[in-house]
């Protein structure tokens, strides 16, 4: 596969998407529908990536081509494209299937991975697509990326971004084009739904721990809260219980687990990568979701009598969460009980053990911390 489309010039797209295929020596086009963004990209005809921390030399991407949807050369640069990455929010997922599907030809086929952390974003962009030598595939997007504006270099287009080397998608929704992806940094995986579970187990459930968990403490800073030692603490317990549970679920290398929530804790931690806790906590109604990254994880710890309570502690600072932006989040807490919540949104029945639990925590967190 040599010709590469990314739908989406934003931060991950851009800043991330981008400079793995930049670095792999690969031509791009991007397609954005945001004229003025793509004008930009033509005139600056390239853009710098600054990594957090100076970790390593500035990058400059260039050699790109951008197109928005209206432009006439789209239709045709689209469908000579062989692999297609698409960087939009969930919600834009449907359209940008529906423009892909008047643009691409019926007579080749094409492998789409869609870079979006939503649920299941490769069922709602192939039902929009719609076309059988499409195949739609989804990845898991790791790096932090933020958008620069004009960088120290005065570049207008600088992103900053984690040094985080490569992107995993589904090798089996790509069936047999997974081969023609020969992208050291793009991974195909097999048994995706299995890696999935590992990182929410990993990855989210820490970093629900310390948004949440630092809400409490009263910080807004998402690495200072990381780096509070009482949430080190806890991140630690977790990590143990959590790594023993994966290795005893699905078979896991032990030193293999113990890396990857190791580089789960190196991110997190990391002061030098801008974050919030409002951005990470945000939506707690979605969050406190059965399959989700504190009652999921959670639920299966339990099942191998492991120590549960520093995730029954985040699901209680989650019910106590108040942030003016979250409305919905408001208006749920005011017709339902916190008993309620877990039953009805976490899925835990009265009778579970962790509901007591969670519960006394909730009262306690109250007591203790005026406010919150």
């Amino acid at each position: 596969m040599n010709k590469i489309a990314i739908i989406g010039a934003g931060k991950t797209g851009r800043g991330f998407i981008g400079r793995l295929l930049w670095e792999a020596g690969k031509e791009f086009i991007f397609v954005d529908k945001n004229r003025e963004l793509v004008e930009e990209l033509r005139r600056e005809g390239a853009f710098p990536v600054h990594f957090f921390g100076r970790c390593r030399e500035t990058m400059t991407v260039n050699g790109f081509r951008a197109y928005t949807w209206e432009d006439e050369e789209t239709a045709a640069a689209l469908a000579a494209c062989d692999l297609i990455f698409v960087s939009v929010g969930g919600t834009n997922l449907p359209a940008v299937g529906a423009e892909l599907k008047k643009r691409l030809s019926a007579d080749k086929p094409y492998a789409v991975i869609t870079c979006e952390n939503a649920s299941k974003p490769s069922k709602t962009r192939s039902d929009a697509i719609g076309l059988d030598n499409v195949r739609v595939s989804e990845a898991t997007v790791f790096c932090t990326t933020n958008d620069g504006g004009r960088g120290t270099d005065g570049a207008p287009l600088a992103i900053h971004s984690e040094n985080y080397p490569y992107l995993q998608c589904d090798a089996d929704l790509l069936g047999e084009l997974a081969d023609g992806i020969n992208i050291p940094q793009i991974r195909t995986i097999h048994c995706f739904g299995n890696f999935l579970t590992r990182k929410l187990f990993t990855y989210n459930a820490a970093s629900g721990i310390i948004a949440y968990m630092g809400w409490l403490y009263g910080y807004s800073d998402y690495s200072a809260a990381a780096n509070d030692e009482r949430i080190l603490a806890l991140l630690d317990r977790n990590y143990a219980v959590t790594n023993r549970v994966l290795c005893a679920e699905f078979g896991y290398d032990p030193d293999d687990q113990a890396e990857f929530a190791l580089l789960s804790k190196k991110k997190f931690t990391d002061r030098t990568i801008s974050d919030t806790i409002s951005r990470n906590a945000r939506e707690p109604q979605r969050k406190l979701l059965p399959a989700e990254r504190v009652i999921g994880p959670l639920t299966v710890i339990a099942r191998h009598g492991e120590d549960t309570s520093v995730l029954e502690m985040t699901a209680a600072a989650m019910l106590l969460y108040d942030a003016q932006e979250e409305d919905a989040w408001r208006e749920i807490k005011v017709e339902k009980t916190p008993r309620e919540i877990l039953r009805d949104i976490c899925g835990l029945p009265d009778d579970h053990p962790s509901v007591e639990r969670i519960l006394s925590y909730r009262d306690e967190f109250e007591k203790a911390i005026p406010g919150r």
